[in-house]
């Protein structure tokens, strides 16, 4: 077993004392990094990439190369499941990933393969062996999955949506096949989420991008219920330490409560939510994740210190808090406004 040199990641995720606030970014290892596109230039597309563990290692410690981060986040896709259940996932570019099989009937629902993953999904799982080893315990590496529900929506567009106009259409009329769909989604999830911890992942965490479009009956039904399935049937304890489970729902602020009723370690939360508000919600039952929007880091370094304060100071004292953005990183924000970033986050959030 690797002993962990920087655990305060997950003692944060665990309400634990921690010697400073912990933070790592959403899309961390990516394009808004100048080496990370020299080696998808050298991958040739975005899949060869996420397929090539060697490389998904490589961009995945580009940025902890950089910067003073308090976690690795493994460099993948969530919709790699779906690929392997034979959709054929393909990426246009500037149009986001496409299905070129997409489901939208029972019979094809129920046609769907179960893939293994340490047979179909091989090459996530020899990704975070290699991540996990050529960490060396420097900090946590985090695995992650999207939510069933989230899955789901691109498998039934067949790619990215504004309207969600048939996936909701086949809730409405055939509730049946999307529970099918999700179940079969979440028993899956299961199986990757803890295959990945197997392989090495510390903590993970369950990406619930599109919660937020879904009303609060058909959240609850369609998306919580899924994730609730998810949280009870993963592997809690490896390597002699508690595996945390994080949950986001981006758009999903109104329901802190009964998310924090899943099992949870943490929750996520997007730069919707005042994080005071948040924490007063959900007291003492979770850790919570988040949640500088994304686009202060277009300011100066004085406005994104600033920032980086009022989220803290939001939060208040105590345990519990890891500082990340409230979803991904931009693409074409200043890499020296990250270093500003953590180092402030690590100079406010120092204890006594």
């Amino acid at each position: 077993m690797i002993e962990l040199k920087n655990d305060r990641f997950l003692r944060a995720l665990l309400r634990q004392p921690v010697d400073t606030t912990p933070i790592w970014i959403m899309r961390q290892a990516g394009r808004y990094l100048p080496e990370y596109k020299a080696t998808r230039a050298k991958a040739g597309s975005f899949m060869d990439l996420c397929e090539n563990p060697d490389l998904a290692c490589e961009v995945t410690l580009q940025p902890l190369k950089r910067y003073d981060l308090d976690a690795a986040i493994l460099f993948s896709d969530i919709l790699t499941i779906p690929d392997a259940m034979g959709m054929g996932l393909y990426f246009s570019e500037g149009e986001g990933p496409k299905f070129k099989n997409p489901v939208r009937d029972l019979a094809s629902i129920r046609n769907l393969p179960d893939p293994d993953p340490e047979q179909e999904l091989r090459y996530v799982m020899d990704a975070v062996r290699t991540i996990h080893r050529e960490l060396g315990g420097s900090v946590p590496l985090i695995g992650f999955s999207g939510s069933p529900w989230t899955l789901a929506t691109y498998m039934v567009e067949g790619g990215t949506t504004k309207d969600f106009g048939k996936v909701k259409g086949l809730l409405f009329e055939s509730p049946e096949a999307m529970h099918l769909l999700l179940d079969k989604l979440a028993n899956n999830v299961i199986k990757y989420l803890n295959a990945q911890i197997a392989a090495g992942a510390q903590a993970v965490m369950i990406f619930d991008t599109w919660g937020g479009v879904l009303s609060p009956e058909n959240y609850k039904l369609f998306s919580l219920a899924y994730m609730q399935k998810i949280v009870s049937g993963l592997t809690r304890e490896a390597g002699g330490r508690r595996v945390p489970v994080t949950l986001f729902t981006k758009g999903g602020g109104q329901w802190l409560e009964i998310m924090a009723e899943t099992g949870c370690d943490a929750l996520g939360l997007d730069w919707t939510q005042d994080i005071a508000d948040a924490r007063k919600r959900v007291g003492n039952k979770v850790a919570l994740q988040g949640n500088m929007d994304p686009s202060v880091l277009y300011g100066s370094p004085e406005v994104v210190r600033e920032e980086a304060r009022k989220v803290m100071q939001g939060f208040g004292e105590g345990d519990g808090h890891v500082f990340n953005l409230g979803h991904g990183i931009h693409q074409h924000v200043n890499p020296d406004n990250v270093s500003v970033l953590v180092d402030a986050v690590h100079e406010f959030g120092k204890r006594n």
